[in-house]
């Protein structure tokens, strides 16, 4: 599978640079616009999970441990953890939200009936596999619930909630905006609450937060070691990112609110880069120098890290239901809660007992890539060609969100 996924990135960023030659200054306006701001929101909130706020802690000894693993001898552990979450791999995000805003209204290839099935297959593969991270990284972040090691019962029920929160809060688009602004600002605040445990008083001085996230420039210096897979972790990593990226590209693309496509690309790559670079830094100060990360901050993380689950399932439990029109319109409230609840808790289930692995839904997703591209050189060239604009019926009015 790392041919594929080679071939998978190679394609990407050749396709990127084509987009950006050909419409990087045309407008994008999606079928529900929002300001600037929530897009943003959105997006950080949707393209990302709880592998954000939990991992990181988890994988800096593996990064140094340069004896064991010599081909991350290059760089420092905050520039490679930052290289798996931020920057370059958010371009994934932006190929496929200007493909769903601009492309495919004239293609149509995810409306071929077995696309769509293979498509809405990733999505509630993908969305099951983030309440699995939720559960399998509780142990480690609330202790005080069990061991610290072993999945107890009540790990079980917080999941359950979750889900199930999840699956109310996507009855209606209108929580979007309120979900998404307020994960953002609780992650903020998160990154405040620990940097001021980390950097004020005894512990550090904010000299040495500026020093510690300077290590971070390691990245764009190397930035060309983090294209193709550096080793079997980081082809988990590569995979899990292109199992999200048609999904987030079909919801972002909704909310595009006017930019020009460069824009786009400058608004993923940057905006979602320094809170993660941030929260790295201070999260590696706390590794470095052995700091408490129990109590109140390991409980605060596990807080975030559940609402920013609640938001990704939100998003996409709302992207599959409304694309195999399985919709509160059509079954009523009560069923589709029911239903969506029953389907997650399931197939959280079996990705626990390891009957389902995230690279081969990644996998799944790179031939759609090469399939959508053979479709739209086969019949759809034309088409593709003469695009100059989003979809004419797509009008910027913020409104719209209030009224879906």
């Amino acid at each position: 599978m790392t041919a594929l996924l080679c071939a998978g990135i190679l394609l990407t960023f050749t396709a990127i640079i084509f987009v950006l030659i050909k419409w990087g200054n045309m407008q994008l306006v999606g079928v529900t616009p929002v300001r600037t701001l929530t897009f943003i929101a959105i997006l950080f909130t949707s393209g990302l999970d709880v592998g954000l706020i939990m991992f990181p802690l988890t994988e800096f000894a593996g990064y140094a441990d340069i004896a064991a693993s010599p081909e991350y001898a290059f760089s420092n552990p905050l520039a490679i953890e930052f290289g798996y979450w931020g920057f370059l791999i958010w371009g994934f995000y932006f190929l496929t939200c200007f493909y769903f805003c601009a492309i495919e209204p004239k293609v149509k290839f995810f409306e071929i009936p077995w696309i769509k099935f293979i498509n809405n297959a990733v999505i509630i593969g993908t969305c099951a596999f983030t309440a699995f991270l939720l559960l399998s990284n509780l142990p480690w972040y609330l202790p005080q619930v069990g061991d610290g090691e072993t999945i107890v019962g009540s790990f079980y029920l917080i999941v359950f909630a979750v889900i199930a929160a999840a699956v109310y809060s996507s009855t209606s688009l209108r929580y979007v905006r309120t979900l998404s602004l307020s994960s953002t600002w609780l992650f903020l605040g998160l990154i405040v609450f620990m940097w001021l445990g980390a950097f004020t008083g005894e512990n550090g001085t904010p000299g040495a937060f500026v020093e510690t996230l300077s290590l971070i420039g390691n990245y764009f210096g190397n930035i060309h070691q983090f294209v193709l897979p550096l080793n079997d972790y980081h082809e988990f990593y590569l995979f899990w990112w292109f199992a999200w990226s048609i999904m987030i590209g079909q919801f972002t693309s909704r909310f595009v609110g006017g930019l020009k496509t460069w824009q786009v690309l400058a608004a993923m790559l940057i905006f979602p880069s320094i809170p993660i670079a941030t929260w790295f830094a201070v999260l590696y100060y706390y590794h470095i120098n052995s700091l408490d990360s129990t109590g109140y901050y390991s409980l605060a993380m596990a807080a975030v890290g559940i609402l920013f689950v609640v938001n990704s399932l939100d998003s996409l439990i709302r992207l599959y239901s409304d694309n195999l029109n399985l919709t509160v319109q059509r079954f009523g409230k009560a069923k589709y809660i029911v239903g969506n609840l029953a389907a997650m808790s399931l197939l959280t289930l079996l990705f626990q007992f390891d009957f389902l692995k995230i690279q081969w839904i990644g996998a799944l997703v790179i031939v759609l890539f090469f399939l959508c591209l053979a479709y739209i050189l086969i019949t759809s060239f034309a088409k593709v060609r003469a695009i100059k604009s989003s979809p004419e019926e797509n009008e910027i009015d913020f409104g719209k969100i209030d009224l879906a």
